[in-house]
């Protein structure tokens, strides 16, 4: 449906927009409206009237002329309907996932996203951007007295429980300058539009701040799905406010515009992993975690494979409490031994510094007032909602009778010692039960807050009811917006921001069945001219709390804010700080560092890829053999039953083929989704994505959908009745198995492509390939081992079986016809140059890749080169000799191995034996010394952390 031309701000409604709004679900009474603009009463005409910014945007729905009613209600949700199915699509294939107790062993939840974006005009972000610009600057003054001078507390300003009684204040940082003169880089602000129409604060996030990855990929969805919306509003756009947190931060780093700046993640079992390997590609970082980390000398090193690299600046998401094991929580694995000394010496910029948690606590809201008089100076521009922490016994004594109107929130965070709990709206509570809490609080006031009770505004989302249709329902909205510093030290808000959009019993976290929502602001050269509403907040109708109590608080929210023009700071070109760095330096940062983890997930992610491949493979021939004319053949059936057995695929004490096929057969197929298996497929397949996960942002998109597919849908059969029986007697449906089998090889097929094909050739891929010829050198020539013991190929069946195996049946044909000769076989799997799945091919494709490594570790990796067989140098008659008492021209194409060859008596020793041996023990020494070289680091300093 192509898009019309917006209506004129102020026109009246279409007959169409009429019937949208009537069908659309009204906010609850006493709630605004965000799709009308105006607070929602049952008395008002609900197709009076619908807000400009909605107008805009629906402007491409409006019915022709020639459609009633009916047919376009039927054509808008049809739309409506590919619009959402794409979305959902988009999520899937961008990856993006929020999870929910993450863990190995279940997939992870696709990120929720409404169709909708939250509209805002550009007089209300004029209240917001300069709001939070204040409070921002309010919040760095607090954080520079608490670890400083602190005078609030000594004038009793701030209680002194809420500063260094806080569980997240951080006495080791007391007295140490921030380094590049900021404490806070970055903050984020949750806001909810109240019935006045105007925003108020709910809450602030310091310590590690989510939302910024997954806002620029809803942003980068819903943008495409309505991009004539997108132009006609039109939409101020982010890209700029990201570069700017990057300059700010290298711009105040101890080694300014060439810093490395890193970002910490807890890694890949995190809720929000992916938005920070997001993150990481999107800006250009380091994705890191804890142990890629050391500290030496009092500077911070990551573990890479060409050593330890200074980092100068770390964008951490973990908490403050888990970052330092030597001074915080002893127990934490995600942190740093040594960080906080390196942050006191001033040798790397923490964004935030270390310690600023307790500027997230809900008492503190009710404070600002009065601080931002004192420390700035000014009245707040952004109220925030009327706050009382009990622990004031004024306040507790003003608000404890009326607690039925409020929230009750906790003081502390809820991983300390400190009493926590869940937030718990008291309206909803019965008599008795409020009665409780309120005997809970005054026995411990400090741990308890109470905030008044907001009805939050409500956003029209496209929702789908238990019966599949789907409907515009209203839901509660509060919008996390974004302030960062930037290069000169000033503040500057993102243009938008993330939607969380609650269910119908309220706001809900996204562990809990909430969703999202891109925010569209409007640009200022679209704004029309501000009306009369909306010039400031008007004073909520709630009671005032006690002048004793938060400072006159209600006095600067009932103050009417004078709306700012957004300043945008202007972005340096020459200073020396945020100049782009030389070519020289450019060139000499072209080299992509590659941390020890994320080699070492690389290095398995290989060779669990090529292992899943080669077993695949080998199940598939062994049930095609059980299933064919040849499943009496002793020699195939000895074959596939040692090499399953080599391989893990069947328990032990599982009869050999030979002896009962269909039992055989039966724990074969078992074997595939067995868990307790480390060899099994189903293990292998999930280990690639487990590895896959560590090194996400270093995967595009596509790679890592193709893995999730590959998992998802092998495991997803293994409930379909028939493939994993239960019961002995059970027959599988083994044609089923074998095309689950066949896709699933289509699909790794798709994943070798994506990592030969579409990864840097960086040293990280070297390691990744080396990975996959190692476990196929070691198999293949494993396999050719026992297939030659066993007399194999003397038999046409055999020989095919091996070429099968060797996936190079169409490569024989196109080059020997049928002339299946030990000598054609040894030269198109041993020798041979060209093929992929040659040994020689293998070997030395691994000594050129140990080759390009001998740059690291000293040349440590060029004397293991030399270990691999040079096998393209030979000739396929020194590996089997040739029968000199028979005629060469007498060779045939029969069932048996053609004259001009000898077979090997029992216990003699040739030369293919020996090489093929040569080879198992030259992959796995490789295999042994790589690990030893290149994935842990030790005595490199004497000390780890300086005195």
């Amino acid at each position: 449906m192509n898009d019309r031309s917006p209506r004129p701000d102020g026109a009246p409604a279409s007959a169409a927009l009429k019937g949208l709004v009537l069908e659309h679900e009204a906010a609850p009474t006493g709630h605004w409206d965000e799709l009308r603009g105006e607070v929602s009463s049952p008395k008002s005409d609900t197709a009076r009237s619908i807000s400009a910014p909605w107008q805009r945007f629906l402007a491409p729905f409006l019915a022709p002329l020639d459609q009633t009613a009916q047919t376009h209600e039927a054509t808008m949700n049809a739309d409506l309907n590919t619009r959402m199915a794409n979305l959902q699509r988009q999520v899937r294939d961008n990856g993006i996932t929020y999870n929910v107790y993450a863990s190995a062993d279940q997939p992870q939840r696709p990120w929720s996203l409404d169709l909708f974006p939250l509209m805002l005009s550009h007089t209300d972000w004029q209240q917001i951007e300069a709001g939070v610009m204040q409070r921002m600057q309010l919040l760095e003054r607090i954080m520079a007295d608490a670890y400083g001078p602190q005078q609030l507390v000594l004038r009793g300003q701030l209680p002194a429980a809420l500063v260094q009684g806080h569980p997240a204040y951080l006495p080791a940082m007391h007295g140490v300058a921030p380094v590049g003169g900021r404490y806070l880089s970055l903050a984020a602000f949750d806001l909810a539009r109240g019935p006045d129409g105007c925003w108020w604060l709910l809450s602030q996030r310091t310590q590690a701040p989510s939302g910024l990855g997954y806002l620029i990929e809803n942003r980068q969805i819903v943008s495409r799905l309505f991009p004539q919306a997108f132009e006609a509003f039109p939409v101020q756009r982010l890209a700029n406010t990201y570069r700017t947190l990057i300059d700010g931060i290298k711009a105040r780093s101890p080694a300014g515009a060439s810093a490395h700046i890193a970002l910490l993640t807890p890694g890949p079992y995190n809720e929000t992993y992916f938005e920070h390997a997001y993150l990481a590609r999107y800006l250009g970082l380091s994705l890191v975690q804890g142990n890629d980390l050391t500290v030496r000398d009092q500077k911070l090193y990551l573990k890479t494979l060409q050593g330890l690299q200074p980092v100068h600046g770390l964008l951490k998401r973990v908490d403050d409490d888990w970052i330092d094991p030597l001074e915080l929580r002893a127990d934490s694995t995600l942190g740093v031994p040594g960080l906080l000394q390196a942050v006191r010496s001033g040798n790397v910029l923490v964004a935030n510094t270390p310690g600023s948690g307790f500027l997230e606590s809900n008492a503190l809201l009710g404070f600002m007032p009065g601080l931002a008089r004192e420390l700035l100076g000014q009245e707040l521009q952004l109220p925030a909602i009327p706050s009382w922490w009990c622990g004031e016994a004024a306040a507790l004594q003003d608000v404890l009778p009326r607690i039925a109107d409020c929230v009750i929130k906790p003081t502390y965070p809820h991983h300390t010692d400190r009493h926590s709990f869940e937030p718990v709206l008291s309206h909803r509570l019965s008599p008795p039960e409020q009665a409780e809490w309120a005997q809970r609080i005054a026995r411990d006031p400090d741990a308890h807050t109470l905030q008044s009770w907001l009805p939050l505004s409500h956003q029209p989302t496209w929702q789908t009811g238990p019966d599949g249709a789907f409907s515009i329902q209203s839901r509660p909205v509060v919008l996390r917006v974004f302030a960062v510093v930037d290069a000169q030290g000033g503040w500057q808000v993102l243009p938008g921001g993330l939607a969380r959009l609650g269910t119908r019993e309220g706001i809900a976290s996204m562990q809990r069945g909430g969703s999202s929502a891109d925010v569209w602001v409007q640009s200022p050269a679209a704004a029309p001219q501000a009306s009369s509403r909306g010039q400031g907040p008007s004073p909520m109708t709630t009671a005032a709390p006690t002048q004793t109590q938060n400072q006159s608080q209600s006095q600067s929210q009932s103050q009417t804010p004078s709306p700012l023009q957004p300043t945008t700071p202007a972005q340096p070109t020459t200073t020396a700080t945020t100049s782009t760095p030389a070519a020289s330096d450019a060139v000499a940062q072209r080299q992509r560092l590659v941390t020890s983890r994320a080699a070492e997930n690389l290095f398995w992610m290989g060779r669990y890829t090529e292992r899943t491949e080669n077993t695949l493979r080998l199940v598939r021939l062994s049930l095609e053999i059980l299933g064919s004319e040849n499943q009496n053949l002793p020699c195939l059936l000895n074959f596939i039953t040692r090499l399953a057995t080599r391989h893990g695929l069947v328990r032990a004490g599982v009869p050999a083929a030979a002896q009962a096929h269909r039992v055989f057969e039966r724990s074969l197929i078992a074997g595939l989704w067995d868990q307790e298996l480390a060899t099994s497929v189903g293990f292998n397949l999930r280990s690639v994505r487990l590895a896959a996960a560590s090194v996400r942002e270093r995967l595009s998109p596509e790679h890592w959908r193709l893995l999730e597919q590959a998992e998802s849908r092998f495991f997803q059969q293994a409930k379909r009745p028939g493939l994993a029986q239960s019961t002995p007697d059970a027959l599988p449906d083994t044609v089923a198995v074998q095309r689950l089998l066949a896709d699933t090889s289509q699909m790794l097929a798709a994943l070798t492509g994506a990592q030969t094909d579409r990864m840097s050739r960086d040293d990280g891929w070297r390691l990744l390939s080396m990975g996959r010829h190692i476990e196929r050198l070691e198999f293949l020539s494993h396999a050719l081992s026992e297939a030659v013991q066993l007399g194999l190929i003397e038999e046409q069946a055999g020989f095919d079986a091996v070429l099968d195996l060797f996936d190079s049946t169409i490569s024989f044909h196109a080059q020997y016809q049928q002339s299946r000769t030990p000598h054609a076989l040894v030269d198109l799997l041993v020798t041979d140059p060209d093929n992929p799945r040659s040994l020689g091919w293998v070997a030395h494709t691994l000594r050129s890749r140990l080759k390009r490594m001998g740059h690291l570790a000293d040349g440590a990796s060029l004397p293991l080169a030399e270990r691999l067989p040079a096998l393209i140098e030979l000739r396929p008659e020194a590996l089997w000799p040739l029968d000199n008492s028979q005629d060469d021209t007498s060779r045939g194409a029969g069932s048996k191995t053609s004259p001009g060859a000898t077979t090997p008596a029992m216990g003699q020793t040739w030369p293919l034996q020996a090489t093929l041996g040569q080879c198992q023990s030259a992959a796995r020494e490789v295999s042994d010394q790589l690990c030893s070289l290149f994935f842990t680091h030790s005595g490199e300093a004497r000390y780890s952390v300086g005195a």
